[in-house]
C-alpha cells in the first residue's frame, strides 16, 4: 500500500521523524482544508511526519456529506492508520476533524488498531440545536489520552457539554478553547494549530491527569 491507497498527503519533518501524526476531514470537507493543512504543517515543524487523508465516501465523491457510511468509513481510518504506522518509527497520533474524528474515536474505543494518543478538533457532541441527542456511548472505552480542540461558539456543543463529555474518558484529557470559534475553528487572534499540536505533546508527555 502507499499513501495514494488512502487518498493521502505527507507532511514532511526536516529531520527524521519524532513519530506520526495522521488526520482525516470533516462530513462537508476533504484533506485539503485549511485547517487540516495548516495543523500538518504544524506538526511537520515539530518534528513529526503528518499525514492528511480522505475518508472512504469522499474519495467515492468529491463533493455532498457521508450517507450511512459510518462502517466503511472507520474501517478507512483502520487502512489508515495501519499504513501509516509503517512510514515511521515513534509513537503514532490521530484525529480528526467534527466526523472524521469521531469515526476515528470509534475506531480507538473499539480497540480495533493500537494508537498512542487522539486528538479531536470541534468533536460533535451533538447535533446542532439537539443536545439531547448526544454522541458520547463510546467515549468511555477510550484507553489512550485524549485532546479536544473546540470554540467557545461550536454550535454542535458547548464547552460545558464538551467537559461533560471528556470527562467520561477514564483516560487523560485535555481541552483547548478556542475562545469565540465556531465549528471551523477559524479564529483571527489564537494560532489554532500550535495550540493543539502543543497541547498534544504535552498530554503525551504528561503522567499526571490534565482538564
Amino acid at each position: 500500500m502507499n499513501l495514494d491507497d488512502i487518498a493521502g498527503i505527507a507532511h514532511e519533518p526536516a529531520d527524521t521523524p519524532q513519530g506520526v501524526a495522521v488526520l482525516t476531514h470533516g462530513a462537508g470537507g476533504n484533506r485539503d482544508s485549511p485547517l487540516l493543512q495548516r495543523i500538518c504543517d504544524e506538526w511537520a515543524r515539530q518534528g513529526w511526519l503528518a499525514v492528511r487523508y480522505n475518508l472512504p465516501y469522499r474519495r467515492r465523491r468529491p463533493k455532498g456529506p457521508p450517507s450511512n457510511s459510518a462502517i466503511a468509513d472507520q474501517a478507512g481510518v483502520v487502512e489508515a492508520i495501519e499504513l501509516c504506522r509503517t512510514l515511521a518509527d515513534g509513537p503514532l497520533i490521530v484525529g480528526g476533524h467534527s466526523y472524521g474524528g469521531r469515526q476515528t474515536s470509534m475506531v480507538v474505543a473499539a480497540l480495533e488498531v493500537p494508537v498512542d494518543e487522539l486528538t479531536l478538533f470541534s468533536y460533535p457532541v451533538h447535533p446542532p440545536g439537539k443536545p439531547e441527542r448526544r454522541r458520547t456511548e463510546h467515549l468511555p472505552r477510550i484507553s489512550v489520552p485524549t485532546v479536544f480542540t473546540h470554540g467557545t461558539s461550536d454550535p454542535f456543543g458547548t464547552i460545558v457539554e464538551l467537559r461533560e463529555a471528556a470527562a467520561l474518558i477514564p483516560a487523560r484529557t485535555e481541552i483547548v478553547e478556542i475562545t469565540g470559534a465556531r465549528h471551523d475553528l477559524g479564529s483571527k487572534t489564537l494560532d489554532v494549530p500550535a495550540l493543539a499540536v502543543d497541547a498534544a505533546l504535552r498530554l503525551f508527555r504528561s503522567p499526571g491527569q490534565t482538564a
